[in-house]
């Protein structure tokens, strides 16, 4: 679960590296985020290729859509799955993806979400 300070890597061609969480946006009064579920983010680091040819820039603040977190998660099937990792992508003001691509597989259950573009852009999908 995400809240208020974590810390997300950012898993899109978009620039960035590191992004921390800075409100959690789906539902009244959440305090937790979980996948599938949209933040507000602030950039921490960028990726040292595209440094200097990034539209992203550190401490901008962005929409981010939660694709993978360390809390397990129950699937269709009733299996428990977790990631290695908190990962994000980074969305614009419009709720557009700011990446064409994403590293990594993202779970099925981003399906039931209005983020369907998610599952084309990246290589696989899990549970």
């Amino acid at each position: 679960m995400i809240q208020n300070g974590t810390f997300l890597n950012v898993v899109d061609n978009s620039g960035a590296k590191m992004a921390s969480c800075i409100k959690v946006l789906s539902g009244y009064r959440s305090r937790y985020a979980r996948i599938g579920d949209v933040v507000l983010v602030s950039i921490k680091s960028l990726r040292s290729k595209r440094r200097v040819s990034s539209k992203i820039k550190k401490g901008e603040i962005y929409n981010a859509l939660i694709v993978r977190t360390l809390t397990p998660t129950v699937s269709f099937q009733g299996d428990s799955f977790q990631f290695f990792n908190n990962s994000i992508v980074l969305l614009s003001k419009q709720n557009k993806f700011l990446g064409t691509r994403i590293f990594g597989t993202v779970p099925k259950k981003l399906r039931m979400t209005k983020f369907l573009k998610v599952l084309s852009l990246s290589p696989g999908c899990v549970f």
